[in-house]
């Protein structure tokens, strides 16, 4: 999974799959990191679930979770603010 710095933020690639049974981390789905969501993909709930649900994996404000592209796809590009690359490789555990 790719993950870089950027700006004071760390960046990298999640690949959402919305209306799932529960809400889930699943790890690592073709270099991004794969998220389950109840929220359906309708007037950015999904979105600002997957903001929701990163925020408090990560122990920050939601407002520190911004998309940065793919708001209408299931691949998105995402950026985290006052979180190292280490906290984001650990999701994956």
């Amino acid at each position: 999974m790719e993950i870089r710095e950027h700006e004071g933020s760390v960046v990298f690639a999640v690949r959402v799959a919305p209306r799932s049974s529960r809400d889930a981390i699943e790890g690592e789905y073709q270099g991004a990191l794969k998220v389950r969501l109840t929220a359906p993909p309708v007037d950015d709930r999904a979105n600002d679930a997957l903001r929701r649900l990163l925020a408090g994996r990560l122990k920050v404000p939601v407002s520190a979770v911004r998309i940065l592209a793919g708001e209408k796809n299931r691949t998105k590009r995402v950026a985290i603010a006052g979180v190292s690359c280490a906290q984001v490789l650990a999701l994956l555990s």
